[in-house]
């Protein structure tokens, strides 16, 4: 039987969509593979590693009927890359194996039984639906995901809180040191959901969402969240914990703020990180009315000092900061004038967009 028979980019791209959270070393090797179910004309590939699951369903020609097998998954996608993209491919059944043919190429390939993939046992009680454009959830996560946690031992950290209530959603991450925030509008009222995305989910997420207007459905219960966009269906396992009150701190009351331009306050921070060492990476901000003062320097007594004109008529503050916490947060930013707000030396910064309440950044001080 012939599988499939398409373009090989259009293959291509159908298998790198659900091959992202494939390892190729598991302890069960059925995992490297991707589950291939042919009804019809319907093509559906399905990969998983236990704690996300991956489906979609594509038409890539070949013949109608019912089939499925699992191949390994980044050996097919290896193979068609090194093939020309206008070329056509194929994938036909050959006993216990599957030949891919593709111009005077042939590659045989070892199957292992569909009966022995490990599917996600989907929950029976997902929470109401509700969806937003793949855009909007897009810009969401990449304005907060740089604050997620790696590795850390409080594994509620190592994720991405997201909170639908009424008719908002709201993504929250933070690391102990700082912690973004970022939200949009629903065009329905939920009724309030708060679940962590591990950190896995959300990089394949950011991967996979488009720039475009076509909407993305989500789905949440106890234990898993369920997306659903284009033709693609996302299940993910949750993290278990209690993520960190995050209205607790956001700061209310910083009497000090400045409004200035994103990208020369990063384009300072970059030229000052320079003299930062690798373990060290302080950079202290003195501001004063009419002018912020950015200066680090390093054991090698060599010192970076750069002068920004801001409009301020507060008091003096002079505070440290990790300037790769600064430079993460501006650089996630399109827009073109932020607000800092300051209490004094030791209190943390809040980061925000002028006249927007949708973002906001706080950011702890360090002892410099």
């Amino acid at each position: 039987m012939i599988v499939l028979k398409a373009p090989q980019e259009k293959v291509l791209a159908v298998l790198q969509s659900v091959a992202g959270i494939v390892e190729r070393r598991h302890t069960l090797p059925i995992l490297a593979n991707v589950l291939l179910r042919k009804t019809g004309n319907a093509l559906q590939l399905t990969t998983s590693d236990l704690e996300i699951q991956i489906r979609t369903t594509a038409e890539l020609g070949g013949d109608t009927g019912d089939f499925t097998t699992t191949v390994a998954a980044r050996k097919l996608i290896d193979v068609l890359r090194t093939m020309p993209g206008d070329q056509t491919v194929s994938l036909e059944t050959a006993q216990e194996k599957l030949l891919l043919k593709g111009g005077k190429s042939r590659f045989t390939l070892q199957t292992l039984p569909a009966a022995d993939f490990p599917l996600v046992q989907e929950a029976a009680n997902f929470g109401p639906a509700f969806s937003i454009p793949q855009k909007t959830l897009k810009n969401l996560l990449s304005q907060v995901a740089f604050a997620m946690a790696v590795q850390d031992i409080r594994y509620y950290l190592n994720g991405i809180l997201f909170v639908a209530e009424g008719k908002a959603l709201s993504l929250v991450a933070t690391d102990g040191h700082r912690l973004a925030f970022a939200s949009a509008t629903l065009d329905i009222e939920v009724p309030k959901q708060e679940v962590i995305l591990p950190r896995k989910t959300v990089l394949e997420l950011q991967r996979l969402l488009s720039d475009g207007d076509a909407a993305i459905e989500m789905q949440f219960a106890n234990n898993q969240a369920k997306f659903s966009f284009g033709a693609m269906e996302f299940v993910t396992k949750l993290v278990e914990g209690k993520f960190p009150d995050y209205n607790r701190v956001i700061p209310r009351s910083h009497g000090n703020t400045i409004t200035l331009g994103r990208a020369p306050l990063l384009a300072s921070l970059q030229r000052t990180a320079i003299m930062t060492s690798d373990k060290f990476k302080g950079v202290r901000l003195n501001l004063e009315p009419g002018s912020l003062r950015v200066t680090s320097n390093n054991a090698e007594q060599e010192e970076a000092v750069d002068e920004l004109d801001i409009d301020y008529g507060g008091e003096p503050i002079e505070i440290g900061f990790n300037v790769t916490y600064l430079i993460d947060a501006l650089a996630s930013m399109p827009q073109d004038m932020v607000q800092i707000a300051l209490a004094d030396g030791s209190s943390s910064a809040l980061i925000t967009i002028p006249e927007n309440e949708s973002f906001k950044y706080v950011v702890m001080p360090m002892r410099i």
